[in-house]
């Protein structure tokens, strides 16, 4: 905000300076009234001593009359400059006052018709955030100045979810459908944050939002896939494959959800059918302890994302199996196995030399992060338990 008075104040003094001139020009010509008057004093009284003179026989005639003429041509050369700028001038007491008036008139109208909190709420939202903190006391700063904002209440019920902080995005989901309306979307994402509150607990209420949101767009992804998850925690494993089959239906084929899904469909495919497994394929699983370098620990946060991963040392890059945590959770001992694959095809078992990954993301991201530490390549059959540690920014490892 000092940029914004330090401009106001340069505006003040560049309009005082349209008062305070002409009393400064005002005193000026006061100055040449004065020194006049005084000139015509001097004249007066020097014509009194030609005239004592003249009486007294010191001057003749004609000698009065020269100093005479003498004395009446310098009062004129003296009093000439003044008649030029002779003239009205403002009166020095309306501009004083003015010029004192005015910043206190100028700051009154703008308290009252200013935008001086939009012109603060403008500098706040001008950089980027540096954090999904941030981001979130952004959001909250803009609606509380503006809580009728429902894309501000959207936003926010989202950012909620990205810190596992369901019961409050929740509310700012019930928030953003009062404003906006019962849309498709807002009705989901309001039934997700609802059941990850409740602890993963099915109730009539979420039932009934996802209902509604998938009578209007029966593509609604977030209703699709929460129904799908629900189904498969309460062990109706037919539901779930039938709501995640619609959901991979609907999603882009670039979409990186779409491998995490297909392998929940596959995951209730098994339960389903445990003994249809193949029993000569090898399981293969690695046990990984996860710690955090000492030098992070006051750089991260408690509830930041922990993914733990591997991926083949040659081939594609995604992940083979991957688990999540939260660096709360650190140090903490990890299983990844087959079960743990993402895609049917991308298992443990299909791959020989493997590569550990963990990650710690803010923003939730498995792809990005801020702190990762890797493992050098070692065989997908390695029983020994694999010590991997957090303690390199993103980008900067060898």
């Amino acid at each position: 905000m000092i940029e914004f008075w330090l401009s106001a104040g340069l505006l003040l003094l560049a309009a005082l300076a349209f008062l305070l001139i002409p009393v400064l020009r005002g005193r000026k010509a006061q100055a040449e009234e004065d020194r006049t008057a005084l000139n015509v004093t001097l004249y007066q009284e020097r014509l009194r001593e030609l005239e004592i003179q003249h009486q007294a026989g010191t001057l003749s005639d004609e000698q009065e009359q020269a100093g005479r003429d003498e004395a009446a041509r310098e009062l004129l050369a003296d009093t000439e400059g003044s008649r030029r700028q002779a003239g009205k001038v403002l009166g020095g007491k309306i501009p004083l006052v003015a010029a004192l008036v005015m910043p206190l008139l100028g700051y009154g109208l703008y308290q009252h018709w200013g935008a001086i909190d939009q012109v603060e709420r403008a500098r706040t939202f001008a950089g980027q955030p540096q954090s999904i903190e941030e981001m979130t006391a952004r959001l909250e700063a803009s609606l509380k100045d503006n809580p009728e904002s429902a894309e501000g209440w959207y936003f926010l019920g989202r950012t909620y979810m990205a810190q596992e902080r369901a019961g409050e995005a929740a509310g700012a989901f019930e928030r953003a459908v009062a404003l906006a309306g019962r849309q498709p979307e807002l009705l989901g994402q309001w039934a997700q944050a609802l059941y990850f509150a409740g602890d993963k607990r099915w109730n009539g209420q979420m039932q009934g939002l996802t209902d509604e949101a998938l009578k209007a767009d029966p593509e609604e992804a977030t209703s699709l896939g929460l129904l799908g998850i629900a189904a498969y925690e309460e062990g109706r494993y037919a539901e779930a494959i039938g709501f995640w089959e619609r959901l991979v239906a609907v999603l882009p084929e670039q979409d990186p959800s779409r491998m995490a899904i297909q392998g929940g469909i596959d995951r209730a495919r098994t339960q389903m059918n445990p003994d249809a497994a193949p029993a000569a394929q090898e399981t293969r699983q690695l046990t990984v302890q996860v710690e955090l370098a000492e030098a992070l620990k006051g750089k991260v946060q408690p509830g930041d994302s922990v993914f733990v991963f591997a991926r083949a040392a040659s081939g594609p890059p995604m992940p083979l199996a991957v688990k999540r945590l939260s660096v709360a959770d650190l140090p903490a001992e990890v299983s990844l196995s087959d079960r743990d694959a993402m895609m049917p095809q991308l298992k443990l078992s299909g791959f020989d030399q493997v590569q550990l990954v963990a990650r710690i993301s803010r923003q939730g991201d498995a792809t990005n992060g801020e702190w990762i530490g890797r493992s050098a390549p070692l065989a997908s059959t390695t029983r020994e338990a694999q010590r991997l540690v957090i303690d390199t920014a993103e980008g900067q490892e060898q």
